[in-house]
């Protein structure tokens, strides 16, 4: 988005308490130390609705600017935040959306991880693909049932409006939007400066720790109990029958109960499971590809790869170098 000639782009980087500390120094330090031959790029102005804004972290901050900032800004960002109105109503009180409407037309508008349910009660992201952490991602569309979230994403770009997933995603997204304005070397420049990766796709998925079901107490009548047999026998040939009858149910009822138990299909839950699996196994053996493939019941290396490659947009080795945990006294 371009700034007015002669100045540098305005980035508004709106606090509303509790602001999420690692979140918010994510633009300041992004678009703050971009400079060009004349020296820097952007203004960034961190604002709120008060001087004083309470962390997540334990701390509270001294803002310089008010939300007098909004009005001439280019860019307004919204950090993570667990803003009571936003995350619980879907709502935001009147004088935010006053301050809010002084923002000019030919801004863009940004979140970061649960800055989003702000846009949103803002009817920013009214029917548009949007971002955020995915352990709130339910949370986003129980609140905004119009909105397409797509938790599996770092980030999405909608030209005017730009979302990103929880935490290290917001660097992703703060990195491609500078790419965009200002060209790959500022943006590699400034990846250099905070030693990060200078490009992470959009498209690349968030890693995400899919909790596993427990069996127990009150797992008749349930498909509980399947589950956590199947937990156990991944390296098996399992299918739906398998898990039905291990149930006594029909395939027909267990189905039916699977997907109110978990919001999924048997078939994708396995899959997800297996996958599960693998990644525990990449991380913490040093089992070759198509043993861990083997003992997860995806049947060959080429098989894991595919499907890894499908969720998370890594190969197992590329996996493996990433996350691997060391041993005892060996260095990663």
């Amino acid at each position: 988005m371009p700034a007015a000639a002669g100045r540098p782009h305005v980035v508004a980087v709106l606090a509303l308490p509790p602001v999420v500390g690692f979140d918010l120094q994510i633009p300041p330090q992004v678009f703050g130390t971009a400079e060009g031959p004349d020296g820097p790029l952007y203004d960034v102005r961190v604002c709120g609705l008060e001087e004083r804004v309470a962390s997540t972290a334990g701390f509270s901050l001294l803002l310089e600017h008010g939300t007098e900032a909004l009005a001439v800004a280019d860019t307004v960002i919204v950090p993570g935040t667990h803003y009571v109105p936003a995350r619980r109503d879907g709502a935001l009180p009147d004088d935010l959306l006053a301050a809010l409407a002084t923002v000019p037309a030919h801004a863009r508008w940004m979140s970061i991880c649960t800055g989003a349910f702000v846009l949103a009660a803002a009817g920013r992201l009214a029917g548009r693909r949007v971002a955020t952490h995915w352990a709130r991602a339910g949370d986003l569309r129980r609140l905004h049932p119009d909105l397409d979230v797509d938790e599996s994403v770092l980030f999405v770009d909608d030209g005017d409006v730009a979302t990103s997933a929880g935490l290290a995603a917001g660097l992703d997204l703060c990195l491609h939007v500078l790419r965009g304005d200002q060209g790959a070397e500022v943006a590699n420049a400034v990846a250099r400066h905070l030693v990060v990766s200078p490009w992470r796709d959009g498209g690349q998925a968030q890693f995400i720790d899919h909790p596993l079901p427990r069996a127990g107490v009150g797992t008749t009548g349930t498909t509980g109990g399947a589950r956590a047999w199947a937990l156990e026998h991944l390296d098996e040939d399992l299918d739906v029958a398998a898990l039905a009858s291990h149930a006594a149910m029909s395939v027909r009822t267990f189905t039916r109960r699977f997907r109110a138990e978990t919001g999924t299909s048997p078939h994708a839950w396995l899959v997800a499971q297996r996958l599960a699996h693998a990644r525990r196994l990449l991380e913490g053996t040093d089992l070759p590809v198509d043993r861990v493939a083997a003992a997860v019941g995806l049947g060959t290396a080429a098989s894991l790869r595919a499907h890894l490659g499908e969720t998370v947009g890594l190969s197992p080795l590329a996996y493996r170098r990433r996350f691997r945990v060391p041993a005892a006294g060996e260095q990663k």
